[in-house]
């Protein structure tokens, strides 16, 4: 991973324009291709960003922006859509670069295991047909929940989370972008599952042809908890 502080510009355009005025944050790319522009607020959420697949270049200032002190810039484009990030550096404060190594994937809380261990065991919950492949089908960029076969025996991808939000849908597409290069399992779809499914992460997901499930929990579990509902 390389991480850089620096006074920058940054220019998005594709499916919409963005412009972030000059001002110092945080850039990172990581071992994936991924572009991220981070401030010191904000939470976890970078203010914009590129996901892979992407390659970026690292150009001379044209004459316009080196009159008005731009010293490098990145140009980042993905690689199967029109979008593009243009960062325009003004100073370089810091730039460093990190081997992290293969990460072992996040750690479920209890609910999520027993989440993706119940959705394993009743897989039909998905549709007519499913049949389980394997749990934590593991790929170079992290693990898999669920890997399955719908009715018709194409591969799908299962994502699993209490709470579904855009972050989810974020690593859904980057294992589905992954495993559509493999021939042996393409073409493959996603599933993003949760017990509660955010607007935005719903809206997001269905743009990118990933269906959204919504899991009940105490279904899942054979428990019928009729005297707790109105109809």
């Amino acid at each position: 991973m390389r991480v850089v502080i620096g006074t920058c510009s940054v220019d998005y355009d594709g499916r919409l324009t963005a412009h972030l005025p000059l001002a110092t944050r945080l850039l990172m790319v990581k071992a994936d291709g991924s572009v991220l522009i981070h401030s010191d607020g904000g939470s976890y959420k970078p203010l914009n960003w590129m996901s892979p697949p992407c390659a970026m270049a690292e150009v001379e200032p044209d004459e316009t922006e080196a009159a008005d002190g731009v010293t490098a810039v990145w140009v980042v484009q993905h690689a199967k859509s029109e979008d593009r990030l243009r960062v325009r550096l003004h100073e370089v404060h810091s730039d460093t670069s990190h081997a992290l190594g293969v990460d072992p994937g996040l750690v479920k809380d209890g609910v999520e295991a027993h989440l993706q261990r119940l959705l394993a065991e009743h897989i039909t919950t998905l549709g007519d047909g499913f049949t389980l492949t394997r749990r934590e089908y593991m790929t170079p960029i992290g693990p898999v929940d669920i890997l399955c076969k719908d009715g018709a025996g194409a591969t799908v991808a299962v994502e699993i989370k209490r709470r579904g939000d855009i972050d989810g849908v974020e690593q859904l597409t980057r294992y589905l972008e992954l495993m559509n290069r493999d021939p042996h399992l393409r073409p493959v779809t996603g599933v993003f599952a949760a017990q509660q499914i955010k607007p935005q992460a719903r809206t997001l997901a269905e743009d990118r042809g990933i269906r959204c499930v919504v899991l009940d929990y105490d279904t899942l579990k054979g428990i019928d908890n009729s005297e707790h509902r109105l109809f």
